[in-house]
């Protein structure tokens, strides 16, 4: 019940912003009949589950790893930036077999997504123990960084016991 409640609220939001309809009272019954018809139909197709509505995703730990991502991307971008401008670019791609350490579907796809969102380097497949990461140079290629990624990930998804 807890998951229609928060995707409920989510789709609510998101038709609101997109819509920008607050005042008419016929488009907000509408939009709300339309959010209602959604949580109906995902509740038919079985598509709100962990997977479809990750409570991950709405847990106070997600805060700090956004901002430790943002902080990463930066220096990632500065890296790349630095590379590209360079007279003589020191390329030198890389593959690396970074092992999972996310217990779900939805933290072994944010662990691949936060790679691939850090400039230089791509999640170019994913298995169930490793992921294969390929980097733009050596200094992208820090297995330790991906790593502790890793586990910043797996940190993040751990629900609390009880």
């Amino acid at each position: 019940m807890g998951r229609y409640f928060i995707l409920g609220l989510v789709l609510a939001a998101i038709w609101l912003l997109l819509s920008g309809y607050f005042h008419d009272p016929l488009l907000l019954f509408l939009g709300a009949a339309s959010v209602l018809l959604c949580l109906f139909l995902g509740g038919r197709a079985g598509v709100v589950d962990d997977e479809g509505v990750p409570s991950v995703c709405f847990t106070w730990r997600l805060v700090p790893y956004l901002a430790w991502l943002a902080g990463e991307i930066a220096k990632a971008n500065i890296a790349v930036a630095r590379e590209a401008l360079a007279v003589r670019p020191r390329l030198s791609p890389k593959i690396l077999h970074v092992p999972m350490a996310q217990g779900t579907n939805a933290g072994r796809a944010a662990f691949a997504n936060s790679i691939t969102l850090t400039p230089g380097t791509v999640s170019i497949d994913l298995g169930e123990k490793e992921i294969v990461v390929h980097a733009l140079t050596e200094e992208l290629a820090d297995f330790a960084a991906h790593v502790d990624m890793g586990a910043r990930v797996a940190k993040t998804e751990r629900r609390r016991a009880g």
